[in-house]
């Protein structure tokens, strides 16, 4: 499982590109918003760090399919490596018809259902981005929903590549992984909250101390 830095926050991106284990970057306009800096800065300075897919997505306001093309083409001219992530909508997905027929690599995001990550990849997503966390929150069963996908994936041999979306935590990594998920984006904060164990502390600090003996 491929694992990318959900983030638009480029020092939280340096530091975990500098651990050798990122592969890509998901943003998204409330990412960006935090940031305090305009879509294409941050994008422009994502593209020099991690060397691998970047999705930066349509605006909020550009909901008609003309528009999400027009959009989606100047924002894949940005760098080679940019994926456009376009809202799961009736508009989005003839949008990504016309994209993927172009070359236009897409990654459709907000994703709650199998029939929405079904239709997606039949429309030529490059990614499609089910949002397990956000479907916890209203007491449905996030992971179960990775599962499902993945095995409707399988069945058809389908290329269109899932990532596990709104991580919350440690467990949610290992549970895509566990699915066969393709990719997982997590943020900075649970990312670190992963890399640590109680018990590997603890044996780092018995270690220490059986040195300076």
């Amino acid at each position: 499982m491929k694992i990318f830095i959900d983030t638009a926050d480029v020092n939280e991106i340096r530091e975990a590109a500098s651990l050798g284990i990122i592969s890509g970057v998901t943003t998204n306009p409330s990412l960006i918003a935090k940031s305090g800096r305009s879509f294409d800065d941050v994008i422009k300075e994502i593209v020099t760090i991690v060397d691998g897919p970047i999705s930066g997505e349509v605006k909020a306001t550009t909901s008609k399919c003309d528009d999400i093309v027009k959009e989606a083409r100047e924002i894949a001219k940005i760098h080679k490596n940019m994926i456009v992530k376009i809202p799961m909508t009736a508009e989005g997905i003839k949008a990504v018809s016309i994209l993927s027929k172009e070359g236009i690599k897409t990654n459709v995001t907000l994703i709650f259902n199998v029939n929405q990550a079904l239709f997606a990849a039949k429309a030529g997503a490059t990614y499609v981005s089910p949002f397990v966390g956000r479907y916890d929150d209203v007491s449905e069963d996030g992971m179960q929903l990775i599962y499902d996908i993945v095995d409707v994936f399988t069945n058809y041999d389908i290329e269109t590549e899932i990532i596990g979306a709104s991580i919350r935590h440690p467990l949610h990594i290992v549970e895509c992984a566990k699915a066969g998920c393709d990719i997982a984006t997590i943020p900075y904060k649970v990312l670190m909250q992963a890399i640590k164990h109680p018990l590997t502390d603890q044996g780092i600090e018995k270690f220490i101390k059986d040195s300076s003996k």
